[in-house]
Formats: C-alpha cells, structure tokens, sequence
C-alpha cells in the first residue's frame, strides 16, 4: 500500500481512478438535466424521486467523497511537484514537445472546475436537497422544483457566462484526463492511445455540449418569456 501512494505510477493511478467519479457525476448530471430541456414537468418528477431518500444520499456521498479525494490528492502532489522541481519549473521551454496545454495547466484548470462546483452545489444541492434533507425551504422555490431553480438561473447571463466557463474548464480537463488514465493503466501504445485521445476529444465535447444545450435553452427562453 505504500508503494502504491509513494511510486510515481500508483499516485497516477490514485488519480486515475478516483477521476472515474469526476465522469460518472458528469455523466449521471448530463442525463438528468437533458431531461429538463424537454420536460420540465419530468425533470421536476426525477428531482423529486431522488430528493433526500437514502439511496440518493448515499450515492451523492460516495460521488462526493471519490471526487473530493481526488481534489485533495491533485492539489497534494502539485506541491510535491513544485518542491521537487524546484527553480528547475522556470527553466521549461513554454514550448514542450508532445505536451499538450490542458497537461500544463491541469491545476489551474482543476481550480476552476472545484469552483464552478461549488457554485453548481449552492445553487442547486443546498437549496435542493439539503434543503429537504432539513425540513426547511433554504430557496425561492420547493426542493422538488428543480425546473424553477434553473430557469430562474440561466435567466441571469452572469451565470450563463460563469456556467460555460466551467465547461470549457471541464473540457479541457476531460480531454487529458480521460486519455491520460489508460495511459496509466497501460494502454498506451501508438495505436491505442491515439485512439483514446480521439475518444477522450468526442466524450469530453458531447458531454459538455449537453450541459451548454441546457444553459443556452433556458436563457434563450428567458429572452422570448418562456414562449420559445
């Protein structure tokens, strides 16, 4: 076990692993909020079946706990790093061969990805969830109401802009992790990892299209009153 967190591969595959959470939250919220495009009165029924029940508490608490490990752990062994390097970081030609922006900057891409979800769980979890889970409306609306929450905030463009920020953020860092977490496990051939990073690129885009497609359809509507 030591070796596992003391080796340059076992922290890649902390990493790795513990960034499945990351996809699986962005996929299970891609879904459910598609929903909302077409239905609001559907989106509001699935808000309301996951609710505070336990079963969606217990998978918000394990999404959670994976994802914050590997926040912590990303934001441990940047330091690591840095102290490792030393003055030699300075050095590094802004140019490397075969090293990608996103590779570069997965920290500062990984800061904007905590905030936006921060952001994203005080608008939508505290006032939701949390808010049943207390017996008390925190909100404006219902913790059930999951479609007023959002047509409410994607009608102010500030969070439209804040909201597609993160996106960009979390494409970015999808597009590296993704490819760079089989590298790890050992599948990184010429052939294979090419095709993982193609796969990463279509994954990362169509994700964060759907979440955008939801952000634009809402504030579009709030422009026309609902009528479009």
């Amino acid at each position: 076990m030591g070796n596992l967190f003391s080796s340059s591969i076992g922290r890649k595959l902390i990493m790795s692993i513990s960034g499945l959470f990351l996809i699986l939250f962005l996929l299970f919220h891609m879904s459910m909020n598609l929903v909302a495009v077409f239905s609001t009165e559907a989106y509001n029924m699935i808000c309301e079946f996951l609710g505070a029940h336990w079963y969606a508490l217990v998978g918000t608490l394990v999404l959670a706990a994976g994802f914050l490990f590997h926040i912590i752990y990303a934001f441990i062994l940047t330091i690591k790093n840095r102290q490792a390097r030393g003055n030699q970081r300075y050095a590094v030609s802004k140019h490397e061969q075969g090293v990608s922006w996103a590779s570069k900057n997965m920290f500062v891409l990984g800061l904007i990805v905590v905030l936006g979800l921060l952001l994203h769980f005080y608008n939508f979890w505290y006032n939701m969830q949390f808010a049943e889970l207390i017996g008390e409306q925190v909100g404006p609306y219902g913790p059930a109401d999951g479609a007023a929450y959002i047509t409410s905030l994607f009608s102010n463009p500030v969070f439209v802009i804040l909201y597609l920020v993160w996106f960009a953020a979390l494409w970015f860092h999808l597009t590296h992790g993704f490819w760079s977490a089989f590298q790890t496990l050992g599948w990184d051939n010429q052939i294979w990892i090419k095709r993982w990073k193609c796969i990463a690129n279509i994954f990362a885009t169509v994700v964060m299209l759907c979440f955008a497609l939801v952000v634009v359809v809402f504030f579009l509507r709030s422009l026309c009153g609902g009528a479009c």
